[in-house]
């Protein structure tokens, strides 16, 4: 059960990071403006006037091809994960359930860091219901199918 566990857990967390590929890829405002802070950064002094930003104008570019080629890395990655964690776990709901608990808690994570969101307290109540439910689903042992001992007809 343990490895099933181990599989789902790092394919939940490359969705999140493809998800986080995606949104970097799709929103050029996001990474010019980091762009910016980063040269900001680099020049020390911590003042806008004299940065020369125009290599952000273009910069952005190759840096969304770069997120959207992490974006399909990441999924076919995460694809191998699941199938593995398919594979070593007692039910498919369990893989399923873990990664995608997984996903949702990974998403807040890197969401939080790298885009500054904040959740309201529904989305807390929803993740603390999946992963109530993935503790019950965990917590179940698995029924060893009967053979039908009554036969009637032979």
């Amino acid at each position: 059960m343990l490895p099933g566990v181990f599989y789902a857990l790092i394919a939940g967390f490359l969705a999140a990071l493809a998800s986080s590929s995606a949104k970097l890829s799709l929103g050029a405002d996001y990474l010019k403006g980091v762009c910016e802070t980063g040269l900001i950064w680099i020049d020390g002094q911590g003042n806008t006037t004299g940065v020369d930003t125009t290599a952000c104008d273009w910069l952005h570019i190759p840096l969304r091809l770069l997120c959207g080629g992490l974006l399909f890395t990441c999924n076919a990655v995460m694809w191998t994960f699941f199938a593995k964690a398919l594979r070593h776990s007692s039910s498919s709901a369990r893989a399923t359930v873990t990664t995608t608990a997984s996903n949702f808690i990974f998403s807040a994570f890197l969401g939080h860091v790298i885009f500054g969101e904040t959740h309201a307290t529904l989305w807390w109540v929803g993740i603390v219901l999946t992963l109530t439910g993935l503790l019950v689903l965990h917590g179940s042992t698995p029924h060893a199918p009967q053979e039908n001992v009554d036969k009637k007809y032979e």
